[in-house]
C-alpha cells in the first residue's frame, strides 16, 4: 500500500515536472513566433539632423522582434553610431505594435576652432554630423579631439547656452569670456552680461523680461550679474524740452508745432 502511495506521488510529481516543462517550451515557442511579431512600429523623440537614419535603424531592429521579447539593448545597439542619441525605451502593444521613445541630443552650440565649426550638445557631447547652421559660436583655442568638450571654458559657455530658453538661443550669435565675465552677443540685440557661471536660468530669466520691456529698446548691453536687478545700459537720455510757464502752472504741456519741410 504504502509503495502503490509512493508511486502515485511519483507520478504526480513527474506529471508536474513535465506540464512546467511544455509550458516553458510553449512559451519559448509563442514569444518568438510570427503570431506576436513587431509590425508597426513609432518613433517619437528623434530629432536633429541624423533623425531619419536613426528612426530607420531603430525599425529594422525593431522589425526583427516580437511584442512579447523586446531588446531594448539591440534598439540601443542600433543607433549608438548617432551622439544625438541620448536614450532609447520601447513599450509592446500586442500583439504587434511596438512604440520607441527616444531622448534626443540637441546642438545647443558651435566649436570654433578657427578651422571648423564642430556642434555640440548642452552636456558637452559632439554631435558629429550634425548642422552648425545658426548655432552660436564659442571659440576654442586648441582643436577638440574625442566625443565630449575639453577645457573649462568652452565647457562653462556651452553650459550657460544649454540653460538659455530656446527663442533667446536662437538668436544667440557668439559666447565668450571677456572682462565682464561670460557674455552672450545676440544678433540685432544688446550684449548679455552673466559674469559668473552661476543662477544661469534666473538670468536668462531676467534677459527675456527686459528684452520684452519697450523701455529697455536701444540698450546696447543688459547687466545680468544681479538677475533679482537686471540693468540695461546704453541707453540714450531722454531729451529735456523747455516748458512754457503758462503750462507749468496748469500741468499741460502743449503740442510742438512741427517746422513744414521746404
Amino acid at each position: 500500500m504504502r509503495a502503490l502511495r509512493a508511486n502515485r506521488y511519483a507520478l504526480a510529481g513527474a506529471v508536474t515536472v513535465l506540464a512546467v516543462v511544455l509550458l516553458g517550451v510553449g512559451w519559448m515557442w509563442l514569444r518568438d513566433s510570427s503570431f506576436v511579431a513587431v509590425q508597426d512600429v513609432t518613433i517619437t523623440g528623434a530629432q536633429g539632423s541624423q533623425a531619419d537614419e536613426v528612426r530607420s535603424a531603430l525599425t529594422r531592429a525593431a522589425r526583427d522582434m516580437t511584442t512579447m521579447h523586446v531588446r531594448e539593448d539591440e534598439l540601443r545597439a542600433a543607433v549608438r553610431q548617432y551622439p544625438t542619441v541620448a536614450s532609447v525605451s520601447a513599450e509592446a502593444d500586442m500583439p504587434h505594435r511596438l512604440r520607441i521613445v527616444v531622448r534626443s541630443r540637441i546642438p545647443v552650440a558651435a566649436l570654433d576652432t578657427g578651422t571648423r565649426r564642430i556642434p555640440v550638445a548642452g552636456d558637452g557631447t559632439v554631435l558629429t554630423g550634425s548642422r552648425t547652421d545658426d548655432l552660436p559660436q564659442v571659440r576654442v583655442r586648441t582643436s577638440v579631439g574625442g566625443h565630449r568638450v575639453r577645457g573649462e571654458k568652452a565647457s562653462a559657455l556651452v553650459a550657460l547656452m544649454a540653460t538659455a530658453p530656446p527663442a533667446l538661443r536662437a538668436r544667440a550669435e557668439r559666447a565668450f569670456i571677456g572682462p565682464d565675465g561670460m557674455t552672450v552677443v545676440l544678433r540685432d540685440g544688446p550684449r548679455l552680461r552673466f559674469g559668473r557661471g552661476d543662477r544661469l536660468p534666473a538670468k536668462w530669466a531676467a534677459a527675456a523680461r527686459v528684452l520684452a520691456d519697450d523701455e529697455a529698446k536701444g540698450a546696447t548691453y543688459l547687466d545680468l550679474r544681479l538677475p533679482e536687478r537686471p540693468a540695461a545700459g546704453g541707453l540714450a537720455a531722454p531729451v529735456a524740452t523747455e516748458q512754457d510757464p503758462a503750462a507749468a502752472a496748469t500741468g499741460v504741456t502743449p503740442t510742438p508745432t512741427q517746422t513744414p519741410t521746404p
